[in-house]
This record gives structure tokens, C-alpha cells and sequence, in this order.
């Protein structure tokens, strides 16, 4: 789907007011010393670019509870971009992925920074592991020094920390499943916790805290973040395996090499014969996974109906956010807003 012209404008709202916080604060930190350099220019990296889905669903939530336009929430809502940007630096370390959208990722290119010394790569993850852990201070801090008076912030205390708490929880819940038996259910509830929820519920719901709404509202917002933030995933999982890497940004061979616990992989695993569950613990988990194999895992995907099973399961994830939209009675201009973002989330295609 091509991006409303609304949503571009607020886009490019969001990337000025992300770089002007970055500049700031890498500026601070290459004071300390200019041997920091290498760190700020992967903090800074790691602000920019992106659909800036998060804050616009953080932005949408404060307008659907009847809130007007304000820069100061807009700087707010940016702060969810940060905490995706940490979020991404620690997935491509825990992942070991060398690039992102074409360009190393920010342990890889640290790595390269590394002129002396012994260990580099372990220096560099270690780097690249506190690089993830500012980009997430920053978020709290843009978040507190947004502008909006303080009696609103604390009204956001309670959802950030459920949503700092779920996507670390989700996280680990990858790592600890990795490499387990597929099931479908467990995967799930990878997805929901991992990428879900704090990509669509979380940040209505800070956008709707911030700005004093009640709880119907928030129930509605729930009701349509958790389908919509699933189907946003599953997506991701399809085109992890069948995209083109030039458009998603990540080699196809990824999530097979990382054995991840993918909805995917499960709903193949479940329809698979026994000849092909060998040959899916052959090729899953292997760090030297060539073509040849990516080829081997996609044609059994494909045989077993996955792919089909898991666009059904998007269906209907995304119709479900639909009707909790239209239930929700929201003023006309954030139904709007919000009917354009689910599919602008969900229909990406190969």
C-alpha cells in the first residue's frame, strides 16, 4: 500500500524532531570524549529512517481521545521510535544478523571501528549491547522533556512500564524457544509479546493515557492493537522467508539460521511428513545455511500449505482490528488515521 499523505507529513514531523534530539545528544556524549565517535554515529544511525508506525499509533491514541494536534505529544510519540530503535540493535545482536535495510548492523559496524586491541568481536557486541541500552534512556528521556505538563506524563507511568516489561519479556521468550518444538500456540505468544503489542497497543495506549482517556477507550484500543500488531508480525514472518531482502532490509536465510520460532516454521512443522521434519532439523539452526537449503526449507513450507495457513491467520487478525475500529466510535478524523495504518502495517507484500 502506498503511504497516505497524511501519515508522511506526520512521518517527516517525527524524523525532524528525532534527528534534532540525536544531534543533541551525541554532541553530549563526543564532549566526554571524541574516541565516542564510532558509538554516536551508530546511535545516530539507529534514530533515523522507518515508517515511525509507533508514533503514529501513540499520536492517533491521544487524538482519538479527543486531544487536538500538539508538537509536544508529537516529540512524546517520537520517543516509541526510540525505544524500537534499541529494541532493533539488541534483535541484531541476540540474532547475530549482519545487516539491516542494506547497511551493517550496529555490532557489525562497530566491529569495524576496532582498529587495536584483542577480542573485536566481542568488544564490538559489547558495544553494540550499550548502544541499545542508551537508545532506550534516550526514549525515557524524550518522553519526559516532550513539553507536556507533567500531570500527563505521570498518567503514562503505568503503560510504559508494561511495555518496557512485555517486550523484554517477549524477547526472551525467543530465545528461550528457540531451537524448541515448534507449536503454533507458543509462537504466538512470541509474536504478541515480542513485536505486538508494543508496535499497536502499547503506543495507543501511552497516546491515550497522555491524554486522560477512559477505559472504554483504552478496552477498544487493546481490542484493536492485539489482532493488528499479530498480523503486523505474521507478515514479517512471510517475508522474512519469501521477500525480497531489497525492499525488507534482512537476508531471507535469517530467521532459518537463527531457528527462530516463527508461526511459520510451526505451521509447517505441524503439516510436514516424517522425511520432511528431517530435513527441517538438517537445515533449521545452520549458520552456514547456503541457497541450496533456504530452497529445501521454502519448497517444504510451500508443500505444506504454511504460507497459505498464515496469510488466513493475517485475514483475520485484520479484520478483527476492523470491527473493534468500528465499534469503537472514534472521531471520524482518528478512524480514519487509524483504518489507514492497519493497512499500511499489514499489507506488505513479496
Amino acid at each position: 500500500m502506498s503511504e497516505p499523505t497524511e501519515h508522511a507529513r506526520f512521518r517527516a514531523r517525527v524524523d525532524a524532531e528525532l534527528e534534532t534530539f540525536a544531534r543533541q545528544e551525541t554532541e553530549h556524549l563526543l564532549a566526554v570524549d571524541a574516541d565516542l565517535l564510532p558509538v554516536a554515529e551508530q546511535l545516530t544511525a539507529a534514530a533515523a529512517g522507518g515508517k515511525r508506525l509507533r508514533a503514529a499509533f501513540c499520536y492517533w491514541g491521544w487524538r482519538a481521545a479527543g486531544q487536538p494536534d500538539s508538537d509536544a505529544l508529537v516529540r512524546a510519540a517520537a520517543a516509541m521510535e526510540l525505544v524500537h530503535a534499541a529494541a532493533v540493535v539488541h534483535d541484531d545482536l541476540i540474532d547475530e544478523s549482519p545487516t539491516r535495510h542494506g547497511a551493517p548492523t550496529a555490532h557489525a559496524a562497530l566491529r569495524s571501528a576496532l582498529t587495536g586491541g584483542t577480542r573485536p568481536q566481542a568488544r564490538s557486541r559489547a558495544l553494540a549491547l550499550l548502544t541499545g541500552d542508551l537508545l532506550m534512556a534516550w526514549a525515557g528521556q524524550m518522553f519526559l522533556l516532550c513539553g507536556l505538563p507533567s500531570a500527563y506524563l505521570a498518567r503514562a507511568r503505568g503503560p510504559w512500564s508494561v511495555m518496557a516489561r512485555e517486550l523484554v519479556a517477549g524477547e526472551c521468550l525467543e530465545v528461550l524457544r528457540t531451537g524448541s518444538r515448534p507449536d503454533t500456540a507458543r509462537s504466538i505468544q512470541v509474536v504478541r509479546y515480542k513485536t505486538a503489542k508494543y508496535t499497536v497497543e502499547h503506543p495507543l495506549h501511552i497516546g491515550g493515557a497522555l491524554a486522560g482517556a477512559p477505559g472504554a477507550l483504552m478496552e477498544a484500543f487493546t481490542a484493536y492493537g492485539i489482532p493488528l500488531g499479530e498480523a503486523f508480525q505474521l507478515r514479517d514472518d512471510l517475508l522474512g522467508l519469501f521477500g525480497d531482502p531489497g525492499r525488507t532490509g534482512k537476508s531471507n536465510l535469517d530467521d532459518v539460521r537463527g531457528n527462530r520460532p516463527t508461526v511459520l516454521f510451526a505451521e509447517t512443522w505441524s503439516a510436514a511428513t516424517a522425511a520432511e521434519r528431517r530435513e527441517l532439523r538438517a537445515q533449521l539452526g545452520r549458520r552456514d545455511l547456503d541457497e541450496a537449503g533456504l530452497s529445501e526449507v521454502r519448497r517444504i513450507t510451500r508443500r505444506t500449505g504454511a504460507p497459505d495457513r498464515v496469510e488466513e491467520m493475517i485475514t483475520r487478525r485484520t479484520r478483527a482490528a476492523d470491527a473493534a475500529l468500528a465499534r469503537a466510535g472514534l472521531p471520524g478524523e482518528a478512524a480514519t488515521a487509524l483504518s489507514h495504518m492497519a493497512a499500511l502495517a499489514t499489507d506488505r507484500r513479496y
